[in-house]
């Protein structure tokens, strides 16, 4: 009996350090497994040790490797480094290119080939600022007299203890391909969206004679069918016409008519407009205006913020956020402010609503972009609005924005160049002008 218990203890004993020799296999994979490879880090430049150790892949090869161009502006406005591929895009060799001053060689214009402002260039203001810079907009007129559309980002080289920048870093590439994919697809939208209308419309007005009463009788039952027809064609007519509208503002087709306009006037309408839709979801709806001219004798004064502006448009950009606030706003209040200074009149509409995501904020005005949360799956829409909102407000030389925090409300921001009233009684009297007295 003694020889058995001895084996059964013996075999109990083997399978015990199995299981943990087994577990701690297990327990070992599943812990996190830590970086032994050695990592060399400037400047918050991390390398291998095997790019370390390879002298080949210095910063002549990576530059001379990459697809984009890359060119080293110095305060003294002077190019010290043009990669090949910068060299290829603006077709200056890089012996001849380096030296010179970089308005010679990169030579920035408009689509229409006009030349770009010095201080608006893009290098120009990089090292005034000492900020990045970004232009998507720009062509640039190479030494062979081609105008190409180009992405560029210049980014400053600021040292440790001076404050302005001793140079700036460009990269940017030919986006022409990128562009003629753009006016395919928008030729394609802008076709679609206008041949879908008729139909659209011809559905529409059928669907209104059927649940005309006078004309027809249907039961209840078809009734509720029909309305929620006409309700799917109606939503389908507006992603059409927004869809329609994005493609003319991003080629330049959209129509506009400005005029001198008086801004207090028309945010007064569209907010009495929207107080309607707000009380119907309990929602409070307030205008304030205001100014930074202050007060005088106790009373006051009303500010009188001329802009030249297409009115239409500007309602259409309005209603547009106003309704924004209002359909994502459970409860609380939606406030539109109107103030400003000498030389801009400002449009705030503030809400308090879930709020957007840091992560989103940067996005809102792309194109089709929603923030993904139950409230937009619920709402519905077509991630439009905000993106012809901002075609919009540029077309005036304006800005729009928006500062957010969730759980805590977003407000949008909307900046439109002021007109003195001597201004805007001189361009009303030069009613022949076709262009805007802001672009000068």
């Amino acid at each position: 009996m003694g020889y058995i218990n001895s084996t059964y203890l013996l075999v109990a004993l083997s399978l015990t350090v199995v299981f943990a020799c087994i577990g701690l296999a297990i327990w070992s994979s599943r812990k996190p497994r830590v970086n032994t490879k050695k990592v060399t880090v400037t400047g918050g430049l991390a390398r291998s040790q095997e790019i370390t150790r390879d002298q080949k892949w210095n910063s002549d090869f990576i530059l001379s490797a990459i697809a984009d161009g890359v060119v080293m502006v110095g305060k003294d406005n002077k190019i010290h480094l043009l990669n090949p591929a910068a060299s290829d895009i603006t077709g200056w060799p890089p012996s001849e290119a380096v030296g010179l001053d970089f308005h010679n060689i990169l030579n920035l214009v408009n689509e229409k080939g006009e030349p770009c402002a010095l201080l608006d260039h893009a290098f120009a203001k990089a090292l005034a600022t000492a900020q990045p810079v970004r232009d998507s907009n720009s062509w640039l007129a190479t030494r062979g007299g081609k105008r190409i559309p180009i992405s560029l980002i210049v980014s400053p080289v600021v040292s440790g203890g001076s404050k302005g920048a001793e140079s700036v870093v460009g990269v940017f590439r030919d986006i022409t391909a990128e562009r003629q994919e753009e006016a395919q697809r928008s030729e394609f939208i802008s076709t679609a969206s206008h041949e879908m209308r008729t139909p659209l419309a011809a559905i529409d007005g059928y669907l209104a004679l059927a649940l005309n009463e006078k004309i027809s009788k249907v039961d209840a039952n078809a009734r509720k069918y029909l309305e929620k027809a006409t309700v799917a064609t109606q939503h389908l007519s507006v992603l059409f016409r927004d869809l329609l509208t994005s493609s003319k503002a991003e080629d330049g087709r959209l129509a506009s008519y400005p005029a001198v306009v008086e801004l207090g006037e028309i945010v007064e309408q569209v907010a009495e407009a929207g107080r309607f839709h707000a009380k119907e979801k309990g929602l409070e709806l307030k205008f304030i205006m205001s100014s930074s001219d202050g007060t005088g004798g106790g009373k006051v004064i009303r500010p009188l913020y001329y802009t030249y502006i297409d009115p239409n448009r500007m309602r259409e950009v309005l209603q547009n956020i106003i309704d924004n606030a209002v359909k994502y706003t459970a409860e609380g209040t939606v406030t539109i402010r109107l103030t400003g200074d000498a030389s801009v009149a400002q449009i705030q509409i503030q809400d308090t609503g879930p709020g957007i995501p840091a992560e989103d904020v940067s996005h809102l005005f792309q194109k089709f972009y929603r923030v993904d949360n139950s409230m937009t799956r619920s709402v519905g829409g077509t991630g439009l609005g905000l993106f012809i909102s901002k075609k919009i407000i540029e077309l005036y030389n304006g800005r729009i924005w928006v500062e957010s925090e969730l759980d805590k409300g977003s407000t949008f921001f909307i900046n439109i160049p002021r007109l003195t009233t001597n201004q805007a009684l001189e361009i009303q009297k030069k009613q022949a002008i076709t262009t805007s007295p802001l672009d000068s």
